[in-house]
């Protein structure tokens, strides 16, 4: 049987999604976790790969077993207490034998919280901006995006990604409403596939425009030279948010415009 698990984590602890030597990530720590349940290895497949420190809000994955699992809460609570607090568990659905986190995911949203006051309480998740911000400046190169399908400008150097090529429908700065009275913006981009670096690219070059350092018409050169020399720096993980996934098969998950 095929199950997905829907869950969330803090990015903080991991070097990212996936398992690699000497580093402790998010698959690694479910596989773990499941392997204990079930006393013997069960391989999890993710939605995608999130960079090291980068969160999530919603995230999907799925595993194989031959068996029912019986109780679905009782599994989701003893993977919850296995995972440790920087993960947790949502919902554990069963599926399609063909069904793929990967492969059959139509749309993913990130969401990028820039605040404009210090806060202790919002320092581990969102960016604090040194200085003001022209947030219609960069609404307004987001909107290039849209119209952009090779990202090459925007993609991890020495990557093994067979294409560049993403379809991004939705690309926006809207006002960040958060409970501690801290004024901010969030960036929020959807597409049907993200590469490896790219949101945390693309809104590094944003806020060049954002503080005046390119122009508009900079923005849009700097996607056609298909250089990733020339965009703007990485903008810094734990203020990036998988925000959500959808499936054709799933119900879509509802998301709103900001963390409270």
């Amino acid at each position: 049987m095929r199950w997905f698990l829907k869950l969330s984590y803090d990015g903080a602890p991991f070097h990212g999604w996936q398992s690699q030597p000497n580093a402790v990530s998010v698959q690694q720590t479910l596989e773990e976790a499941l392997a204990t349940v079930f006393r013997r290895p069960v391989p999890v497949t993710g939605a995608g790969r999130t960079d090291t420190g980068v969160n999530a809000r919603v995230m999907y994955a799925h595993f194989d077993t031959t068996e029912d699992i019986g109780d679905r809460r009782r599994m989701i609570i003893s993977l919850n207490r296995l995972c440790g607090p920087a993960i947790s568990i949502a919902d554990i659905i069963p599926v399609e034998e063909e069904a793929h986190a990967r492969f059959d995911a139509t749309r993913r949203t990130y969401k990028y919280f820039v605040a404009f006051g210090k806060s202790p309480f919002l320092a581990s998740m969102s960016w604090l901006s040194p200085s003001g911000l022209d947030v219609a400046a960069m609404n307004e190169a987001a909107k290039v995006l849209i119209d952009t399908d090779d990202f090459t400008s925007f993609a991890k150097l020495h990557s093994d990604t067979r294409t560049n090529i993403c379809r991004v429908d939705l690309s926006e700065w809207s006002e960040w409403h958060n409970s501690f009275g801290i004024r901010g913006t969030v960036f929020t981009i959807s597409a049907d596939r993200f590469l490896r670096n790219m949101v945390r690219a693309v809104t590094g070059t944003l806020v060049d425009v954002g503080r005046g350092k390119i122009s508009q018409e900079d923005f849009r050169r700097i996607i056609e030279r298909k250089d990733r020399c020339a965009a703007g720096t990485s903008m810094p993980p734990q203020a990036l948010f998988l925000w959500d996934v959808e499936y054709p098969y799933l119900n879509r998950q509802t998301s709103d415009d900001g963390r409270n």
